[in-house]
């Protein structure tokens, strides 16, 4: 069974259970479109110029690396006739070891990447799990959806959260002892 699918069925059942209590009283269900939230919310986009400003030189020098390779074997493809086997076999050695050491260099800056694009997701996604708590305690909801596959705009609440996100402080930590 998917991912997706699970947690449609997982609504499923929390709305299954919560249906009695409804009859006795209003149900207050609100909706979060976490996708949203993290695309549009100042601390998102902060994180994401961060990253950039962060990884912008290493990848203009692997930029500038390739760059050099390229002309390095146009090069050679040009001087290939008038080259002795022995040199133009030299020089394609060095042409490959300075491939494989670039190739090495794109993963370790991609992993890398991603490793920091996960800490600061994980960091935005902790600020704004807070955010939901406080408008799920303060507006008295029944339960606060992230993950549906329709809801109604009446009980979308990303907007609020998104607001709450780019108010200065807002999500963040509570004091310890708290």
């Amino acid at each position: 069974m998917k991912m997706p699918r699970l947690k449609s069925l997982a609504a499923l059942a929390v709305m299954l259970v919560l249906v009695p209590a409804a009859m006795a009283q209003e149900l207050k269900i609100g909706y979060v479109n976490s996708e949203r939230v993290l695309r549009e919310a100042l601390p998102a986009k902060a994180a994401q110029a961060k990253l950039e400003a962060e990884f912008s030189k290493r990848e203009k020098e692997l930029a500038d690396q390739s760059a050099q390779l390229k002309a390095a074997a146009d090069k050679l493809d040009k001087d290939s006739p008038m080259l002795s086997e022995a040199e133009r076999t030299r020089r394609q050695r060095d042409l490959v070891e300075q491939d494989r050491d670039l190739q090495r260099k794109r993963r370790e800056f991609q992993e890398d990447l991603n490793q920091r694009r996960n800490e600061e997701l994980a960091s935005i996604v902790e600020r704004a799990n807070r955010v939901i708590k406080q408008i799920f305690d303060k507006e008295k909801y029944d339960v606060i959806l992230q993950e549906v596959v329709f809801a109604s705009p009446r009980v979308d609440i990303t907007d609020k959260v998104i607001q709450a996100l780019n108010t200065p402080g807002a999500g963040a930590a509570p004091a310890p002892g708290k």
